[in-house]
Order: structure tokens, then C-alpha cells, then sequence
């Protein structure tokens, strides 16, 4: 990566996010960290960033809300100047039997999942194509390509997958403008949430820096003829 590049990555407060906002750290200029509610550990991760090398800021905004997703994006362009790379990592998790979801729930799920992906995807594509230079990795999860039946997570699988259909739609439609859109898939990671399964074996589990690897490769211009593709880490697991 360019030190030059500006990143952006959604719900980097914490986990998954910190790791793949510290890690973007050593080949960009800027890593932008956003945040909905919980400042005081995105201002953490913003100075874990300062310390890996690159300057940061904290945004806050709801994602799920069109108008604050499009104003955190251009927030980021307005101060930096430009937006190269965008992860869109945030995206709210619910383990519920399926009979006994309400609507509130699949639309929480569509619109913290996808409809806030959508959003920022949709904002910061513009400005990479005109520079001729764009990476945005969407993060799905371990069963996302399978069309299978989620008893207790039936609202997010949907979500993900349509997510999914956006990064293939999205990379097909920005194929030679230099922009990359893909979707890197985690299974079970340590510290993360785990679904009701047992005998799962510490061993057979991932860590955020392994994802944190995944979601920089696709980020570099070594990834730059990868485009339209999900690549699954630690996903062994079954529901």
C-alpha cells in the first residue's frame, strides 16, 4: 500500500475492527475510525493507530441512517481529501429462534448489515472512481455463500447474503475503473460471538488478526485483479 492512502473502516471501536483499523496503520497516511456509541474505545483505537504509524480521527454516526452514513463519508473526504479504502465492518449480530422474530429484528438485521453498507459503499465509490483507485471489503460471515437453513440466525444469514449480491453486483459494474469491491468471511474467531453449537474445539478457531490479514491483502495493489470474490477464514464450523 501507498503511504498516501486513507481508510476508513466502520465499527473499529473494538475487536475485529481495531485489529483490521491498527493493521491499515502501516501502509496509509490515515485511518479513519468510526464509532455509534462507544467513543471512549474508538478514541483508543484511533491512538493504537497513531502508534502504528498513521494519523486517525473518531467519527461517530448510525449507519443504518441514510443521511449519517453519507455525512460520515464525506466527512472523511472533506478533512483528508480523499477516501481510498473503506471497510465495512460494522454489522449488529442477533441469535434468536427464527419463529420468534419480529419484524423489528429482520429490519435491525437489513439495516445494520446491509442498508449500512449500501450506504457508504454507494457514497465512496464516486471519488475512487475518479482517482482510478479503490478497495472496499465488505465482512460477511463463515456461512454466507450457503443457502441453508439458520434456525437461530436466520435474519443476519439473510442480511449477509444480501450483502453478498452487493459486492459481486458492485465489483462487476466497477471492473476496470480500478476498483476493487470484495467480501472477506470470518467463522468462529476467539473473543468473538459464538453461536449455541457444541463441541467446538478452541484449536479449530480463528483470531481477528487473521481476518486483519485477509482484509489487508484485498485492501493492497497486489490484490488489484482480485474483485468480486468472498474469501472465508476460519470457517470450519457448522450451525
Amino acid at each position: 500500500m501507498k503511504k498516501e492512502r486513507v481508510a476508513l473502516v466502520t465499527g473499529a471501536g473494538r475487536g475485529l475492527g481495531r485489529e483490521i483499523a491498527v493493521g491499515l496503520a502501516g501502509g496509509c497516511r490515515v485511518v479513519a475510525v468510526h464509532y455509534h456509541r462507544g467513543r471512549a474505545a474508538a478514541l483508543e483505537t484511533a491512538a493504537a493507530v497513531r502508534a502504528a504509524g498513521a494519523a486517525s480521527r473518531v467519527l461517530p454516526a448510525n449507519l443504518a441512517r441514510e443521511t449519517e452514513a453519507v455525512r460520515l463519508v464525506r466527512a472523511v473526504e472533506k478533512e483528508f481529501g480523499r477516501l481510498d479504502i473503506l471497510v465495512n465492518n460494522v454489522g449488529p449480530f442477533l441469535s434468536k429462534p427464527w419463529a420468534e422474530l419480529a419484524g423489528a429484528d429482520w429490519e435491525a438485521m437489513f439495516r445494520g448489515n446491509l442498508l449500512a453498507s449500501f450506504f457508504t459503499l454507494r457514497e465512496a465509490l464516486p471519488g475512487m472512481r475518479r482517482r482510478g483507485w479503490g478497495r472496499i471489503i465488505n465482512i460477511g460471515f463463515g456461512r454466507v455463500e450457503q443457502a441453508a437453513a439458520f434456525p437461530t440466525v436466520a435474519a443476519y444469514a439473510a442480511a449477509k447474503s444480501g450483502l453478498l449480491i452487493l459486492t459481486r453486483t458492485a465489483a462487476s459494474t466497477e471492473a476496470g475503473t480500478g476498483v476493487t469491491v470484495n467480501m472477506v468471511s470470518p467463522g468462529l474467531l476467539k473473543g468473538g460471538r459464538l453461536p449455541a453449537a457444541a463441541g467446538i474445539k478452541p484449536g479449530a478457531m480463528g483470531t481477528y488478526a487473521d481476518v486483519a490479514r485477509a482484509v489487508l491483502f484485498l485492501a493492497s495493489d497486489a490484490a488489484a485483479a482480485v474483485t468480486g470474490t468472498n474469501l472465508l477464514v476460519a470457517s470450519t464450523w457448522k450451525m
